[in-house]
């Protein structure tokens, strides 16, 4: 049964079909909320409050958007009020001066690119990557993992943050640049050590 059939059946109460539902989105859900705490209890908690909140109000679900999207915005949202209670921002990227190409170039910070879901995947950068997003402001790291490692479009992932296409846009320019300084060491001498790059 496809994923619009199910919605319908779940809306009208079909426990059955909500936990179907469930079943083909939670392993994409608990893997973005697992990167976005880094803690694996935080990721199974906010998981079933996503699930808790889906199902309470999928009354208001008027397939606008994929489900997937959908849960993807419910648990960024839990995901994001959780790391502000943590760790509250003192001060916004948005306020910090952008560096140029010139002015990475001159910090010796390698150009290379490189599909982060790829990274993901390759044992010997993926703990280094992880670490790097870790180190973004919620916000960021939500960004870099809805767009980068999610694969989801810009005004998706604007849907998600409820945001502009422009905001994503900068901020993931910033936290790419982020990533760079962060990992260039490690792509220094790729070639040699047979590794690619990880963020364009």
């Amino acid at each position: 049964m496809d994923e619009t059939r199910l919605v319908e059946r779940a809306r009208a109460g079909d426990f059955d079909a909500f936990e179907e539902l469930v079943t083909r989105t939670e392993g994409r859900i608990y893997s973005l909320l697992l990167r976005m705490t880094g803690n694996p209890e935080d990721a199974r908690e906010l998981l079933q409050e996503t699930y808790l909140s889906a199902y309470k109000k999928l009354g208001s679900f008027r397939g606008n958007a994929a489900f997937s999207t959908w849960l993807y915005r419910i648990a960024t949202n839990h995901a994001l009020m959780r790391l502000r209670r943590k760790q509250p921002e003192t001060v916004s990227w948005e306020e910090l001066p952008l560096p140029s190409h010139e002015e990475i170039r001159q910090r010796g910070v390698s150009d290379w690119a490189v599909d982060p879901k790829e990274a993901l995947l390759r044992r010997e950068i993926r703990e280094l990557l992880v670490r790097a997003i870790q180190d973004l402001p919620p916000l960021y790291r939500a960004v870099v993992l809805l767009r980068d490692v999610e694969g989801l479009s810009t005004a998706d992932t604007a849907k998600i943050l409820g945001t502009t296409e422009g905001a994503v846009k900068t901020r993931l320019h910033r936290a790419r640049i982020h990533l760079r300084e962060k990992l260039s060491p490690y792509f220094a001498d790729g070639e040699e050590r047979g590794g690619r790059a990880v963020i364009p």
